[in-house]
Formats: C-alpha cells, sequence, structure tokens
C-alpha cells in the first residue's frame, strides 16, 4: 500500500487539536516533503526520521514520499510529530499493517538512534485522546503525565523499533495506568505557617477569610511589618485541589515544559513574579502564544510584592482576568483564550518612603507625593480587590510577647493546622450549598445566597454611600460577608458578619483621600 493515515495531535494553548499524517509513496526521484503549514522543527524532521529509521534497521523506500499534515492551515511546531510521521512511512511501504493504526493516536520526537524523546504539552493530548476514544502513544518519559488522566488507555514507546513490533504483534509496549493521588505530608520547612507572625491579628484573620472564599488580597504597611510573610502563608492554608481542578493547572505545566510532580500535583500553585514582568510576562504571548503568570497562576495563587513598583499599564491587564477567569490573547498570526481563574494577593508600601501614616512621624513624603504614589493602582484594577488590609508595625514588646499559636503549640496544636481545617471545611460547604466558592458567586447567585435582613440592608446602604463604592464594590463586600458567615457557621449573614465585611472595605477610602491629611483612614 502506498498511501498511510496516522493520527497524532498539535499543541495550541491548553488545547491538543487533532492533526492527520497522510503519507503517500509514488514513483520519482528518490526524496521526502513535508507540507501542511509545518515550522522550522518539523521540516527538519526528515533528517531525523530518515536516520532512526535506518538505524532501526528498518527501510526507508527510495522513492518519492509526499507527507501531508492536516489540517493545512494549523501551524505546526516542535518535534512532536517526528514518531508519527516515521509510523506512516513504514505502514505506506508495507514494513506495518495500515489496518493496525487504526484507533492509535501517536506523539513523540526521534533521536537520530531512534529513541523516542520527550516532548512537551503531552498532558492536553493524553485528554484529548481518551474524550475521543483512541489509544495514545507517547514517549516513556513521558508516561507520567498520562498516570494522572483517570480512563487513560496509553502506551509508552522508548524506541521505533520497539513500537513497530507492538504494532506487528499487538504487544511488547508498557501501558500507562492512572495513579490515584495520595496525600503525602507536607515537608517541614517548604511553607512558611501562620504561627511564624507575630501579632498582626486582624491580617491574620483577613488571610484565612481570603484563603475560605479564594477572595483577592491586598496588604498595605510599612516595610518589615509582614507582609510578604503572610502572603507565603496563604498557600500553607489552601486545601488539595480537586481532580478536575488539578488536572487543569496540571496541562498548563505541561505545555510551558514545567516538570509535573505527580505526588505533589493536586496543590495549587503559588507564583511570585518580580515587579520588572512586563505585561506579556504576565498575560502570556510571543511567537507560539506561550503562557503568562496569570495563566500559570491558574486555580493557585498570583502574588505580587511590591505592587507599585509594577508599571501601571503591565497591572491593568489583570483587570481582565480578575473578572473573568479567562485571558484572551490576540496577535497577527494567532488568536486564543488561556484560563487565567487565580487568586491574588498583593502587598505594598503607603508611600514612597513606605512610613505614610507612621506614628513616629518618620513619612517625609508630600501629600501630592503620597497621591502620585498611589495613582499607580488603577480604579478599576482596585474595585476588583475583595480584603485591603492595613499591617502596622508592632510595637517591640508584643512583638516579643507569647502569642496565641506558642499556647497552642504547647497543647499540641499548630494555629496553622486550625485555621488551615476551617479553610477546609468553609470551602466544602460553599461548593456543596452552590457547587463554587464565594469568590465565583454571580450575580443571580448573590440575591440567592447573600441575602440580608433590613437592619443589615440599612447598613450596607450607608456603607456604599459613605466609601463611594461601586456596584462590584457592593456586590464583593456581600461575597466577604457570605465567607465570613460561613467561617462562623452562620446560615445566615448576620450584621455583625456585615459589618467585618465593610471594615476590610474601608482601606479602599485611603486611596482617594491621601492627598487629604485632615481626612482620617
Amino acid at each position: 500500500m502506498s498511501l498511510a493515515i496516522v493520527h497524532t495531535r498539535a499543541n495550541v494553548g491548553i488545547e491538543a487539536p487533532l492533526v492527520t499524517v497522510e503519507t503517500h509513496i509514488s514513483n520519482g526521484l528518490p526524496s521526502l516533503a513535508i507540507v501542511g503549514l509545518p515550522e522550522a522543527a518539523v521540516r527538519e524532521s526528515r533528517e531525523r526520521v530518515r536516520s532512526a529509521i535506518l538505524n532501526a534497521n528498518l527501510e526507508l523506500p527510495t522513492r518519492r514520499i509526499t507527507i501531508n499534515l492536516a489540517p493545512a492551515d494549523l501551524p505546526k511546531s516542535g518535534g512532536r510529530f517526528d514518531l508519527a510521521i516515521a509510523i506512516s512511512i513504514l505502514a505506506a511501504s508495507g514494513q506495518i499493517p495500515a489496518g493496525r493504526l487504526v484507533g492509535y493516536e501517536i506523539l513523540g520526537e526521534l533521536a537520530l538512534t531512534g529513541a523516542v524523546r520527550s516532548v512537551h504539552g503531552v498532558l492536553p493530548a493524553v485528554l484529548a485522546a481518551r474524550d475521543s476514544g483512541r489509544v495514545l502513544i507517547l514517549p516513556t518519559m513521558n508516561s507520567d503525565e498520562a498516570s494522572l488522566v483517570r480512563g487513560v488507555k496509553a502506551f509508552a514507546a522508548a524506541t521505533l523499533l520497539d513500537l513497530c513490533k507492538h504494532l506487528l504483534a499487538g504487544s511488547g509496549l508498557m501501558p500507562c495506568h492512572f495513579e490515584p493521588a495520595v496525600a503525602i505530608p507536607e515537608e517541614s520547612g517548604q511553607l512558611r505557617d501562620l504561627g511564624e507572625i507575630r501579632g498582626q491579628h486582624t491580617a491574620k484573620r483577613a488571610l484565612q477569610i481570603a484563603a475560605a472564599g479564594a477572595h483577592n488580597i491586598l496588604f498595605v504597611g510599612p516595610p518589615g511589618t509582614g507582609k510578604t510573610m503572610l502572603a507565603n502563608c496563604l498557600p500553607s492554608l489552601l486545601p488539595p485541589l480537586d481532580e478536575k481542578e488539578a488536572l487543569e493547572a496540571a496541562a498548563i505545566k505541561s505545555i510551558s515544559r514545567q516538570r509535573i510532580d505527580t505526588k505533589r500535583w493536586m496543590e495549587p500553585v503559588f507564583r511570585s513574579p518580580h515587579h520588572s514582568a512586563t505585561s506579556v510576562a504576565l498575560v502570556g504571548g510571543g511567537a507560539h502564544g506561550s503562557p503568562g503568570e496569570v495563566t500559570l497562576a491558574h486555580r493557585g495563587v498570583l502574588f505580587l510584592d511590591e505592587l507599585t513598583e509594577f508599571n501601571r499599564s503591565v497591572l491593568d491587564v489583570l483587570r481582565e482576568p480578575l473578572e473573568s477567569g479567562v485571558i484572551t490573547i490576540s496577535r497577527a498570526n494567532y488568536r486564543m483564550q488561556l484560563p487565567a481563574n487565580f487568586q491574588l494577593v498583593a502587598a505594598m508600601n503607603p508611600c514612597h518612603c513606605g512610613y505614610y501614616g507612621d506614628p513616629q512621624g518618620r513619612c517625609r513624603c508630600t501629600p501630592e507625593k503620597v497621591q502620585r504614589y498611589l495613582d499607580k493602582i488603577s480604579g478599576p484594577l482596585l474595585d476588583r480587590i475583595d480584603l485591603i488590609i492595613e499591617v502596622p508595625r508592632i510595637a517591640h514588646q508584643d512583638l516579643r510577647a507569647a502569642t496565641m499559636s506558642s499556647v497552642l503549640v504547647k497543647a499540641g496544636v499548630s494555629e496553622n493546622d486550625v485555621a488551615r481545617r476551617r479553610v477546609s471545611q468553609c470551602r466544602a460547604l460553599q461548593k456543596e450549598r452552590c457547587g463554587k466558592l464565594n469568590s465565583d458567586l454571580g450575580n443571580p447567585d448573590i440575591e440567592v445566597f447573600c441575602e440580608l435582613d433590613d437592619s443589615s440592608e440599612k447598613l450596607l446602604s450607608m456603607a456604599v454611600e459613605k466609601l463611594r463604592l461601586s456596584a462590584r464594590g457592593c456586590h464583593r463586600i456581600l461575597k466577604i460577608a457570605r465567607t465570613i458567615a460561613d467561617l462562623e457557621q452562620h446560615t445566615c449573614i448576620q450584621q455583625r458578619d456585615l459589618t467585618e465585611a465593610i471594615a476590610y472595605r474601608r482601606m479602599e477610602k485611603f486611596f482617594r483621600l491621601a492627598a487629604q491629611p485632615d481626612d482620617s483612614l
């Protein structure tokens, strides 16, 4: 037979579209041509495939070989098509029965020796192959990723010759089996513990609320008060992801060439880009549509330290993903949509010198200079942050005094464990009630699950008027109040829950009135 068809998968964002490798062998001068919009690495596969076939003691036809990668309008990049191209040539030349290829998808890069090398972006291909009902052949070094997918039908190939033997005999390759995730204890020192922070009871309480409802939070305070430590404590409070969420996050790691730790792949990610990051670094893009920090932090935490040191135009690109949970990247040669459902945690100083409002009068910034500093954060971005928390300087005697954490440690209980347990219970309650966390509640959900009594409605109206909150800000207060009520195991939002939620938005007024020193914070 002079024509053979093999299925494989491309890599476009977190999608793995089907690619059909069509190989035709005809009379003519010996040649090997690849068509179908191949990029440089795909065109170079001719030499890799030729050497791999010969070094595997197989026959390369000395005729005209034409290979079409369909669909023709889909750009093909990387060495992921090598193995499929080689198998299609062998099938078209009759060395492998073409009928054996039905129901298979083949993925892998070839070495000149015939060994099969790993490729990136395998996990989306595994998911797509499972959904299509086909069996996936992938490199042995990528078999760990296949083991993350429930119901997977896949085999791992170490060499081209091993795959040929499998296709001829129907056996010989190692199958990839789904391995359920097993929770393992956290390694000591790997994560920050809430008990390490002395004082800052309000900030620690707000951090637990943020963790319980996946709310965005901003810490404002002078240098050295524990803002960064608080942010680094957040991952230790978060429960593991469920299987669907973990697969989404793992797929993003797969296409980003990051190693997937199969023992900890269900833990939420924590990303902390430097303040010199560009807008492309945050949202993604580039020649091949690489994911940015907002996508890499999907289902996890994005921490922006020294928030005001970021360029304002860079910060403003966060507005769309914070609202919708996705980011759309449009470039000259492609347009793609990537997931970006992350929890934003940020920290900043109140002014350029860092000591605005310090009771010891250490700040030397003029009101105009303070306002210019705060204006680096736009109003629309600030409106998308749920909790704005002041982290003041702590007196020395309070810093050295015994804390509740030390009391709990003596009793054999960790403050972090207590907080983590409460956060897990709170999140489970939210998902049982409405199938989502409170931060993801839409306007119809708010009407149903965030109902207030008459006195609380009056309190909310007064707060909206006094703090000059937008409709979005009002809804975010209701979501926070719902989370506080869940933490306190209140069936309905009580007035004290709402009062606490409003208090966490009070600092928003500071950004508008910092230039007016007579106005209280």
